[in-house]
């Protein structure tokens, strides 16, 4: 029997834990969570069957997706859209590490989220229905599907983020802030979601189909036929979509705001999930986006923009979980930009005429960083929430000496910290070498203006990551105990400190497998003008080469360690003061870090000036035109009904004579026309 015929299974099993959760846990002292986690270590276990008969099978041998036959859905004219199946190599890897870390953050819940009561039942039904929402994305055969499962990670996000609207474990103030964050992160992702919409509308009428077969097979015999403009306005709104979901420049505002949810919320959505589902569709629309260099040229800028601000935010940041917020975003600005890099030397290379490319570098760098980086950050997001449960507080400078307390915590948070920073030999040392390779080809081949100013941020970035993750370590962990850690009761319990142990085995040894197997899974190819996920890629010994004597390898490095350094002497010997580099928080360059640049503002005021104004409109419609109609012809109704009823006297004389008036005005009709020649 073959599995892979049931990777439906794999969506619907945390489908039916929401459902079953949602309607008996109430009943149970711990709100049926251990149904939620099963499912998640089912759908895991899935995944893992799925994925090894797929990559021993002859389909990825050859190239090909496992397509069983669609499910139609819906059938109007000529259109037809459909419900089914794709498994292909970016499919495996992406619901391998989804399901894996889902389900070790669900066990995690269980000494995180144990003091929640009877909101419980709750919790795990909300994020049983996001794992499940994540999955059925991962495995969708179309953008529709997509969409809907796009969708339904939306609003598991808003409930997540909001969880502590009501009865805040810190007073009122903070649950106005839970509550704030939610509508904000529903609200500006929402933008991002029409696009992703229209984008749907522009693609249906190009192509004729939204299923991947249709769109990925021939997508140049498309352009041929004069497409080439709509398919570039369509991949251009899909992007609109990933730049919401996956808080890209300028709509990164809202991600930092959705800490307001439990920790474990964070790390399910800002590490191994939802955040991962825009870079996860501009990989799959790989080809669709790589047809134009433009297109690429535009997500290589959003993405290394992105990566540049969001780092520079996290610099000053004394919040906790917000520096790892901020880091979420600079992680997805990477991705992003590895994936524009390399689409755009895919895209340069088919315009000069190259009908077989071996293996886009920007593509597999930016899959590896999103696999690599979900590992290392929900190793991070984990060990925050293991420190929060600990010392009862986010901010930072209450903190210190920490590691003598939690050993544990320490240990494995330093690892999350080492691979994130681009340390030898941990997993984001590889996959961001990678993306150093990946935005550099570029600008050798003929971009030199663009990328060359891409790869300077990338290094530039690349020193801020390290040093605002050791300023974060070395002021929880180093130095003496303050005030606040006589609160301290010490290490977490183990259903909280095993996942971290595992999770920082990943985040230390993951980059290796780029040198077994992985290297010929997480690649893109053009093989006689037809574009194929997986096959041959780069050989790990050479990739191994291109890293070690690449001189821009060790520059990158020197950078990175001179950060470690640098926060070390401000944080942990106390050797530089860093209230006289700031100048005690005076100087422009700090408060315009602390206003993140003035993006709420930013947003607030198009809100009042545009959205005020939109909505005023909109309403004076609703009231004057829509209620309008309908009140006035429920008005004619009544006026019209109130006359006929006054017809009706009761009176037989009267009902006679309406009769004969009504005869009369028969004949007179009769007559005229008879006169006029109408008969």
């Amino acid at each position: 029997m073959e599995f892979i015929q049931f990777t439906w299974l794999i969506p619907l099993i945390p489908l039916l834990a929401f459902v079953i959760v949602g309607l008996f846990g109430g009943k149970f002292k711990n709100g049926l969570g251990s149904v939620a986690i099963l499912s998640a270590i089912a759908a895991f276990v899935l995944s893992a069957i799925v994925s090894y008969e797929y990559f021993t099978g002859d389909l990825f041998a050859a190239g090909l997706a496992y397509i069983p036959e669609p499910i139609e859905w819906i059938a109007f004219g000529t259109y037809t859209l459909n419900f089914g199946i794709y498994v292909d190599s970016l499919t495996c890897v992406m619901m391998l590490f989804s399901s894996f870390i889902s389900m070790l953050i669900f066990v995690y819940s269980i000494g995180y989220m144990g003091g929640e009561g009877k909101r419980k039942r709750r919790y795990y039904a909300e994020i049983a229905l996001f794992l499940a929402g994540m999955l059925g994305l991962i495995v969708s055969s179309n953008y529709l599907e997509m969409f809907i499962f796009w969708e339904i990670m939306g609003v598991c996000s808003y409930l997540l983020i909001g969880f502590w609207s009501f009865k805040h474990p810190d007073g009122d103030e903070a649950s106005v802030k839970a509550a704030s964050a939610a509508k904000k992160a529903f609200l500006v992702t929402r933008l991002g979601d029409v696009c992703f919409m229209t984008g749907l509308f522009v693609l249906l009428w190009a192509f004729g189909s939204l299923d991947f077969t249709a769109m990925f097979d021939d997508p140049v015999g498309s352009l041929v036929n004069g497409n080439g403009t709509t398919i570039m306005i369509g991949t251009l709104l899909l992007f609109g979509g990933v730049i919401g979901k996956s808080a890209q420049f300028p709509l990164q505002d809202w991600l930092p705001d959705a800490m307001a949810g439990p920790t474990t919320v964070s790390a399910l959505i800002h590490a191994a999930t939802m955040v991962k589902a825009g870079v996860y569709l501009v990989a799959r629309s790989y080809p669709l986006f790589v047809q134009n260099a433009e297109m690429m040229l535009i997500v290589a800028v959003i993405g290394g923009v992105t990566a540049f601000i969001a780092a520079s935010m996290a610099l000053n940041n004394m919040n906790l979980k917000r520096v790892l917020a901020y880091s979420t975003i600079s992680q997805l600005g990477y991705m992003i930009m590895a994936l524009g890099a390399g689409g755009y030397m895919i895209a340069t290379e088919m315009a000069h005429g190259a009908a077989d490319i071996d293996g886009a570098v920007g593509y597999t760098a930016g899959v590896f960083h999103m696999m690599n980086h979900a590992f290392f950050k929900a190793l991070l997001f984990m060990c925050a929430g293991s420190v929060i449960h600990a010392v009862g507080t986010e901010d930072m400078r209450r903190m210190g000496g920490l590691g003598k307390k939690m050993k544990i915590t320490s240990w494995t948070m330093l690892i999350g910290c080492l691979s994130i920073a681009g340390f030898p030999f941990f997993s984001g040392f590889w996959s961001k070498d990678m993306i150093m390779e990946a935005v550099m080809e570029p600008a050798v081949a003929g971009a030199a203006s663009v990328f060359l100013f891409l790869f300077v941020l990338a290094l530039i970035t690349a020193f801020m990551t390290a040093f605002y993750m050791f300023r974060l370590w070395f002021m929880t962990f180093a130095g003496k105990p303050k005030d606040e850690k006589l609160h301290c009761h010490g290490e977490s319990p183990v259903s909280m400190t095993l996942p971290l142990v595992i999770l920082s085995v990943f985040a230390a040894l993951s980059g290796f497998l780029m040198f077994f197997w992985l290297n010929d899974i997480i690649t893109f190819n053009v093989i006689g003008g037809a574009f194929v996920v997986g096959g041959h890629g780069h050989e790990g010994m050479d990739i191994l080469h291109e890293i070690l004597y690449n001189q821009w390898t060790y520059v990158s490095l020197a950078l990175s360690l001179f950060g470690i350094l640098l926060a070390y002497l401000m944080y942990a010997k106390k050797a530089i003061d860093p209230a006289r580099l700031n100048a005690g928080g005076n100087t422009r360059i700090y408060r315009a870090l602390t206003a993140r640049y003035y993006f709420p503002q930013l947003y607030d005021e198009i809100a009042l000036r545009l959205g005020y104004d939109v909505a005023k409109g909109v309403d004076y419609a609703d009231r004057n035109l829509i209620d309008g109609t309908v009140n006035g012809i429920s008005n004619a109704m009544m006026g019209s009904s109130g006359m006929l009823r006054k017809l009706h006297s009761g009176h037989v004389q009267d009902y006679v004579a309406y009769m004969a008036v009504g005869v009369l005005a028969v004949f007179f009709v009769f007559y005229i026309l008879i006169m006029t020649g109408g008969f």
